[in-house]
């Protein structure tokens, strides 16, 4: 089994606040977090979501990003006071060390005293359009494949800053997150990727969005999830 060589450098969480366009919220900046947090099954403790129908939940209780994409996204966007600090992308685990070249969908990882599972990519949304000011951020993200990933927690505990990530099981080592964006973003109606995918444990919005591409034979449209509603005139 491939060893992982990561570890969380910062801890971050956030409340929920109305946010950009009418009737939003979001806990998307968050703040660092000195010393041990516990995790539950939904999360970190002192950590929330602003809409629960498309974030949070156990498929979604934690969210990793690597710091290593923080110098691409600066040389592609300019010294943004956003991307002066972890936290960025709302995430809440900032690792170094791994990123989706190294995570594998199903990995069960040890850090701190919780057991978490690679539950998906992350799939962009509007919202980081309206935190970095660029309208099409969240398809950036997408395009680039530099989106973090989110983890169920198998066993409570907690973690802190400093925490090794150890790869503890790797069910999947064939679906690295990064042939799996491959799959949903870039050969998104490739009938042998997709046959293979379908056979993955995938979160259920997953997989019903492989069996109907499988089925139809067309992709379903991003814009709602990447442009997001419209705002007040």
């Amino acid at each position: 089994m491939n060893r992982l060589r990561g570890c969380v450098s910062t801890v971050l969480t956030g409340r929920a606040r109305p946010y950009t366009r009418p009737g939003s919220r979001s806990a998307i900046a968050k703040r660092p977090v000195e010393g041990p947090v516990s995790v539950h099954r939904e999360g970190l403790l002192g950590d929330e979501q602003g809409d629960r129908r498309v974030h949070g939940g156990p498929d979604k209780a934690v969210h990793l990003y690597a710091t290593e994409h923080y110098p691409a996204w600066r040389d592609e966007l300019g010294a943004r006071p956003v991307l002066g600090a972890p936290g960025a992308f709302g995430e809440n685990l900032s690792t170094q060390g791994v990123t989706e070249a190294d995570v594998c969908l199903g990995d069960r990882l040890r850090i701190g005293s919780a057991l978490l599972e690679v539950s998906q990519s992350r799939q962009p949304c509007w919202k980081l359009n309206d935190r970095f000011g660029v309208p099409d951020m969240a398809l950036r993200v997408q395009q680039t494949s530099r989106a973090g990933w989110y983890c169920r927690v198998l066993e409570p505990g907690s973690l802190q800053a400093g925490d090794a990530i150890t790869l503890i099981a790797r069910p999947h080592p064939d679906w690295p997150l990064l042939r799996l964006m491959e799959l949903l973003y870039h050969r998104p109606l490739d009938h042998d990727l997709l046959m293979l995918a379908r056979d993955l444990p995938l979160v259920p919005s997953w997989r019903r969005l492989i069996e109907t591409r499988l089925a139809c034979g067309v992709v379903e449209s991003w814009a709602a999830r990447v442009d997001g509603p419209a705002r007040e005139a």
